[in-house]
């Protein structure tokens, strides 16, 4: 399973990066203005440098709602780096969006992703990656990672490329289950990705070893 991380922060991405584990980033408007990069010049800048920063691919979005508007915006972002990967909503537009991409040979994220049906229509179109966000699907009493599972399963038996990307994901813990419901990438915060490090017998262990250690080396 592929590590992406979920955030314009570029010191969270060399962090993640220098663990030697991050396959690629995914952004978007929302963490872009949270960082204060606003302005068309600044936001595809802010693409380049992340792309100069991680050898993987980088999803950067549209923020267009018609196709024509998403095309312009798509075919813009893919001439900026080899690596970029055109983050397009799950739309009817999107989905024709996708399409026009695909045989142009621009791959795309397809992103806002919640049913089983809508991963069928982005697999037809040829996305690269579909985006179902379980976080959310968990916030309003649904399984997220049922539905991970469900769009696991008919990718497998359809014979769809289309790679599961989870995203909205929030803890450790969602990104062990991804991994088991058949995720083919994750996508999260930096805390989600540190947080797999910890285990309380891992801290206790080595304070041992390490206060054997010294007490052996004492005098």
């Amino acid at each position: 399973m592929k590590f992406f991380i979920d955030t314009a922060n570029l010191a969270q991405i060399q962090e993640a990066h220098d663990l030697g584990i991050l396959d690629g980033v995914t952004t978007n408007p929302s963490l872009m203005a949270k960082e204060g990069i606003v302005g068309d010049a600044a936001v595809l800048q802010h693409y380049k440098t992340i792309c100069e920063m991680v050898d993987g691919d980088v999803s950067a979005e549209v923020i267009s709602t018609d196709f024509a508007g998403m095309v312009a915006e798509g075919e813009k972002l893919a001439a900026l780096h080899k690596n970029i990967v055109v983050k397009v909503p799950m739309i009817k537009e999107g989905i024709k969006a996708i399409a026009h991409f695909t045989k142009a040979g621009i791959r795309t994220n397809c992103t806002l992703v919640f049913s089983a049906g809508q991963a069928i229509l982005a697999a037809k179109a040829g996305a690269t990656y579909l985006s179902p966000f379980i976080g959310r699907l968990d916030d309003i009493n649904w399984d997220g990672m049922q539905l991970i599972e469900d769009i696991s399963d008919i990718y497998t038996i359809q014979g769809f490329q289309t790679q599961i990307l989870a995203a909205s994901v929030r803890t450790p813990l969602h990104i062990v289950q991804a991994a088991k419901a058949g995720a083919d990438v994750v996508t999260c915060p930096l805390s989600a990705i540190t947080g797999l490090l910890k285990h309380p017998l891992t801290d206790n262990g080595l304070a041992q070893f390490l206060a054997d250690h010294a007490k052996a080396n004492q005098g």
